[in-house]
């Protein structure tokens, strides 16, 4: 109806003087409603750009999702005022609030300042001082691990092959879901017993595991749903997503009526804690697992069960 490009056009220098030539030019019937749609425009103008920029830069696709997503959460507190003018004081008090009223975890609060720093530097070339705001201590919590028969339930209740397979493979070869729908059928590799997963976290390639019962599952869901170029699909053709992929281990969680609280990422976890108490060095896992450090890696010797649990408590002798 109206030329959004041409309103876009102007973001780089917006003011009064601009905002009512734009109207005059696009002839906007309500001069109301178009100030609310440029500052939209806007916004989503200096978004857009910050998105190529990191495009431009090789930042991986689930970093540029979690910026574009902060940034989203930002915009519908700020409503409809520009990110161009909102101060550094308007800034502090987001930042108050998503940690007092919305409860966030200092990691959450770590990603979200990052991303508006990164932003305001990239796109107006401004520095928000959010050192007074930055997170001195570190979160201590183990992350969340389901039992070996938890996980053979949970797969146990995955009916569609697909879903099974998916599941069978984050599980049996220790993937993030960004691995898993990145993968491509010639990364299955059944001779050697390796699935090769390319361009991971860190820009890095590496070899993981294949287990003998999800290589039988993956030649039944092959056999059936012949996917083209992924090894997942969508319905109509193209990379699977991570929400689909995270809703089927929803739908299977309550199926399976486990009530820890476990997301998709908990199957991964799980398998470094079962090869950890299986025997696997350390130092295995965390090249099975692409850590970049150990130390990442050593926060499963604090879950896996070892002799420390065999030990009874001495009102049990």
């Amino acid at each position: 109806m109206y030329s959004v490009s041409l309103v876009l056009a102007t973001t780089c220098c917006y003011d009064k003087y601009i905002l009512k030539n734009s109207y005059n030019i696009l002839n906007w019937p309500d001069k109301e409603s178009f100030s609310s749609h440029f500052t939209i425009f806007v916004i989503m103008g200096s978004v857009y750009d910050f998105m190529r920029i990191l495009e431009l830069k090789r930042y991986s696709k689930n970093t540029i999702e979690s910026y574009h997503s902060h940034l989203k959460l930002a915009q519908s507190y700020f409503k409809d005022q520009s990110f161009k003018r909102i101060s550094d004081e308007q800034w502090f008090e987001y930042i108050y609030y998503m940690v007092n009223v919305k409860k966030i975890s200092m990691s959450y609060q770590r990603q979200i300042i990052g991303s508006i720093k990164l932003f305001y530097k990239e796109i107006y070339n401004r520095h928000i001082p959010f050192e007074y705001l930055k997170v001195t201590q570190f979160e201590n919590k183990l992350p969340v691990v389901l039992s070996k028969q938890e996980v053979q339930k949970i797969l146990a209740h995955t009916t569609n092959l697909k879903h099974k397979a998916i599941l069978s493979l984050i599980y049996g070869s220790g993937l993030r879901v960004g691995e898993l729908i990145e993968l491509k059928k010639t990364d299955i590799d059944s001779d050697r017993m390796l699935v090769h997963v390319r361009n991971a976290k860190g820009k890095k390639d590496r070899y993981t595991v294949l287990s003998v019962r999800v290589l039988e599952i993956l030649r039944s869901y092959y056999k059936k749903y012949k996917p083209k170029e992924y090894l997942f699909e969508g319905q109509k053709g193209g990379q699977y997503t991570t929400a689909s992929s995270r809703q089927v281990f929803i739908k299977a969680l309550k199926k399976a009526k486990i009530n820890k609280q476990a997301t998709l990422h908990t199957l991964r976890h799980s398998f470094a804690t079962h090869l950890l108490e299986s025997g696997v060095s350390i130092a295995h896992i965390q090249k099975l697992l692409g850590h970049s450090n150990i130390k990442t890696t050593l926060i499963y010797t604090h879950i896996a069960k070892d002799s420390l649990f065999e030990i009874k408590s001495p009102l049990d002798y």
